[in-house]
């Protein structure tokens, strides 16, 4: 580690603060006592441990106790992953108790007093340069690890303890600064997304003429629509399509509520993939396709594509009524997911399914054809501009991000030069 002030130094973590890797497992045993433990989530999905934390209840030795027990300043990295740059995340202990404990999967590190400030090591380790000593020391295959020995080994910065305490503070100031005004753009998106909904719910049930005049439909989760549209249930509007692959090699689809119906080859999917797709159902473009085990999630939607689905897919056919792009946009609006729920089997909501008896017996709005296509043209225009601003939105707090861990890093390294405390 070179470049650094005359009165810094480069040192082991080992010479700067005492570890141990902790083998505390969140399985209860009898004749020990009861803890709070800090686990591998808690420390990976926050930046600072506090009692504010929901901990997970456990059993510790009363040896385990003293040796894994969590003090302030302390800081806890996770040891093993199943990806190697999740390494070595830490995360400061800012508030703790006599029952709380480092779990497994964590390694725990205690500053020298006099040598390390606990806060200043936590800023080190959340810089890329030097954290990835951690990353590059881990070993395994299917799941990463550091050894014990390579924590102790890893080379920090170590300047003045009163530069340290400088430089921790006014990280402090400047990420709560930049988490500021990520935690401003991200309402920002989320206005939007519920923008977004609100805009698709009112024209796909009320139309895009705000002028026309409303009835009653009937039908709870419809309330009023334009007193022109029809109302019927979808077995008068679809009809179940149950023809099979003779070969499989179709396109291979998938059913999401976040995307709808996609090909298979475009999504990140690391479920198990069946040897043979002979016999799966086929799919035309403009089928629309409900995933039978997770529609109570809203995983269904119109395809764009010809290909095949899983058998324990319903694929069905739209009338000569239904477009298929305002179908589409129909099944996937959180108003309508709520309606099948009414009309799946099951004991238990998430072991709901959606079968085609209980689809066909779901009330749907029915504008002419040429409304249909209004609508879907409208919305389409629509959400291009919200697209657009969230994409907008989304690369500010990427930039936002990036920024954070840039300026951790310069700092702890001395390439922007905090002023110096008063010693």
């Amino acid at each position: 580690m070179s470049g650094l002030p005359d009165d810094w130094e480069a040192k082991p973590l080992r010479s700067t603060a005492d570890y141990v890797v902790s083998n505390v497992d969140k399985v209860p045993a009898e004749n020990e006592t009861p803890v709070r433990l800090c686990n591998y989530t808690d420390v990976y999905n926050n930046e600072f441990i506090t009692l504010a934390l929901d901990f997970m209840q456990a059993t510790a030795s009363e040896d385990e106790v003293a040796k894994f027990g969590v003090c302030v300043n302390d800081v806890i990295i996770t040891k093993d992953s199943e990806s190697w740059d999740d390494i070595g995340v830490p995360a400061l202990v800012r508030e703790t108790a006599s029952d709380l404990v480092c779990g497994y999967h964590l390694a725990l590190l205690r500053p020298h007093r006099q040598k390390m400030d606990g806060a200043f090591l936590f800023r080190c380790l959340q810089a890329k340069p030097i954290r990835v000593q951690l990353e590059l020391a881990a070993n395994g295959v299917t799941r990463f690890g550091i050894p014990k020995s390579e924590i102790g080994t890893m080379t920090l910065p170590v300047p003045p303890m009163a530069q340290q305490r400088a430089i921790a503070d006014y990280l402090d100031r400047e990420t709560a600064r930049l988490d500021a005004l990520v935690a401003a753009k991200e309402l920002v998106l989320g206005l939007l997304a519920e923008k977004r909904v609100a805009l698709i719910t009112r024209a796909v049930t009320r139309g895009v003429d705000p002028r026309a005049p409303l009835r009653d439909s009937g039908i709870p989760w419809l309330g009023e629509v334009p007193e022109h549209w029809d109302t019927e249930r979808a077995k008068w509007s679809f009809r179940e399509r149950d023809e099979r692959s003779v070969t499989g090699e179709e396109e291979l689809l998938t059913v999401s509520h976040l995307t709808g119906v996609t090909p298979r080859s475009e999504k990140d999917v690391n479920m198990f993939e069946a040897e043979t797709t002979e016999g799966y159902k086929i799919c035309l473009a403009g089928d629309l396709v409900i995933n039978t085990l997770w529609a109570w999630m809203g995983a269904m939607g119109v395809s764009r594509v010809n290909g095949i689905v899983s058998p324990a897919y319903n694929v069905y056919r739209p009338g000569a009524r239904l477009d298929p792009s305002y179908v589409d946009a129909l099944v996937r609006l959180p108003v309508f997911t709520q309606e099948v729920i009414r009309y799946s089997k099951g004991v238990w909501s998430s072991r709901l399914r959606l079968y085609p008896d209980g689809f066909f017996e779901v009330f749907l709005p029915v504008p002419s054809l040429p409304e249909q296509r209004e609508i879907v043209a409208h919305v389409a225009r629509e959400t291009r501009k919200m697209d657009l601003l969230r994409r907008a939105t989304e690369r500010t707090i990427a930039m936002l991000k990036e920024r954070r861990a840039a300026l951790i890093a310069a700092v702890v390294t001395s390439k922007i030069e905090v002023p110096r405390a008063d010693v």
